[in-house]
């Protein structure tokens, strides 16, 4: 088997990295949070990364379903120390036929995924396949008592997702989702920003996630060889409706709510566990979402335009907002990610790995003038009106205040991909919590899940987050 060159030691650039931390991540005023607590944070996981890995901690490495995804998180987890590629499996002929090519004839490959489940010298798999098939195989591999790493969505139906929660538990596996951004050293500060108060109480959160292409919109290369048997295609629809062989519904299956979960599954749950993250929350108490076919009518039925309204209700941990979701798949911005965290006292945009904060602050004077109904009265009103006004408020009073702004940006080369693998591999070695385990993976898929059940019922979806639960 060949070597990934992501094991060796690192290199004087990522050395380098930490001395640059300090120097380019933060640019801010008086705040006292423009500290340095990222670098620390940075700074650990990069001592963590030089660390020699002996022969006890090597974690062997399975991949279950080894398309577009699988490629991007196994070649992330082989930079990580210590990880061992010991199998592949895909129904696709041609990903295995690929995945020889990558790394040598002797890898062990099978279209079986049970088949790669029962090998002993599997430590830990990644789950990267359809929608449809994440709860089955999550739940088969912590049988055999394997660790998992599962993309997102956690499960593919909210009733899924309570069995997944009880199995992680019985088999004292570490079971991660792969929403990579909770990991990120970005979420990390806009999380100790809110909790500090920078923007005062936050009442409102905008969350984009807009694309424009047609790969962007699922539109996928599909091979020329594709067919009922280089696609093992019986044993695909096994979870699922018999249906005639489909190559849309086999490579573009995201846009297809026979086998996927659309934009509320693919995005909508990125910016979902992104807010959870940074604002603590367990979730939203209403959930209503609208979509439209607008462009890429294809064959899909799952919007290409999709946006969603859901209601966070008071808890202990956040005071009440209302967060709104976006996908355009056609979008002449050429496409936008951000989180926007709306407070009382200003706003946190957090786009990718980087972080502004601007401040808009009430004078403590009230408003008095200008559009405003005090110049429809008598002028004689309005002189003593003004007299009063003058006598009880002083020229500061009526000022805003000013705060200078704050921008956090990660340093040039940053992954959070590498840092969300790290943190499963050092769950497994050190018994460490994961930052997004399966009850977190639940908070955010049953929210996302429910806006397609919304669109597609045009009804609003009621959800108990604190007890995990639909609320009829």
């Amino acid at each position: 088997m060949k070597k990934d060159n992501g094991n060796s030691r690192p290199s004087a650039s990522r050395r380098r990295f930490l001395q640059q931390i300090g120097a380019t991540s933060l640019v801010a005023a008086s705040s006292p949070l423009a500290s340095l607590a990222a670098q620390e944070k940075a700074e650990e996981r990069i001592l963590r990364y030089e660390k020699p890995v002996s022969s006890n901690d090597t974690i062997r490495l399975g991949v279950i379903g080894y398309g577009v995804q699988g490629h991007f998180d196994l070649a992330t987890a082989l930079k990580v120390p210590g990880i061992e590629l010991a199998g592949i499996c895909d129904l696709y002929t041609g990903r295995l036929e690929n995945a020889r090519e990558k790394f040598g004839n002797d890898l062990y490959t099978t279209r079986n995924y049970k088949e790669l489940l029962n090998r002993k010298d599997i430590d830990a798999v990644i789950i990267a396949t359809h929608d449809v098939w994440h709860s089955r195989i999550t739940l088969d591999a912590l049988a055999k008592g394997k660790h998992v790493y599962c993309e997102k969505p956690m499960v593919y139906k909210i009733s899924q997702g309570y069995p997944v929660i009880a199995a992680a538990k019985q088999a004292g596996k570490v079971l991660q989702v792969g929403s990579q951004r909770v990991s990120s050293l970005g979420y990390a500060k806009a999380k100790e920003l809110l909790a500090a108060g920078e923007i005062g109480k936050l009442n409102m959160v905008n969350a984009v996630y807009d694309r424009q292409s047609s790969i962007g919109a699922w539109e996928y290369t599909i091979p020329k060889d594709a067919d009922a048997m280089t696609t093992d295609w019986e044993r695909f629809i096994s979870v699922t409706a018999k249906m005639p062989f489909d190559a849309k519904k086999f490579f573009w299956w995201r846009a297809f709510k026979e086998v996927g979960t659309g934009v509320a599954g693919d995005l909508f749950i990125h910016l979902l566990s992104g807010s959870h993250f940074i604002t603590n929350s367990k979730g939203p108490k209403s959930i209503y979402s609208t979509g439209q076919f607008s462009y890429w009518k294809d064959g899909r039925n799952l919007p290409d335009v999709m946006s969603g309204v859901m209601q966070y209700p008071d808890s202990p941990e956040h005071a009440a907002f209302q967060l709104t979701l976006q996908v355009n798949f056609i979008s002449g911005t050429g496409g936008q990610e951000v989180i926007r965290l709306v407070g009382s006292e200003g706003v946190i945009d957090v786009i990718g790995n980087n972080i502004t904060v601007k401040h808009s602050l009430m004078p403590e004077a009230p408003g008095f003038g200008g559009y405003d109904s005090l110049f429809t009265f008598s002028k004689s009103m309005q002189e003593d009106m003004q007299r009063d006004y003058d006598a009880k408020w002083t020229t500061d009073q009526r000022k805003r205040p000013t705060k200078a702004d704050i921008i956090f940006k990660a340093p040039d080369g940053y992954s959070d991909h590498l840092d969300h693998f790290t943190n499963f591999f050092d769950s497994i070695r050190m018994g460490k919590p994961v930052v997004e385990d399966a009850t977190f993976g639940f908070r955010a898929a049953a929210p996302a899940l429910s806006c397609n059940q919304s669109f597609l019922s045009k009804k609003i979806v009621h959800w108990d987050p604190v007890n995990m639960k639909l609320v009829v």
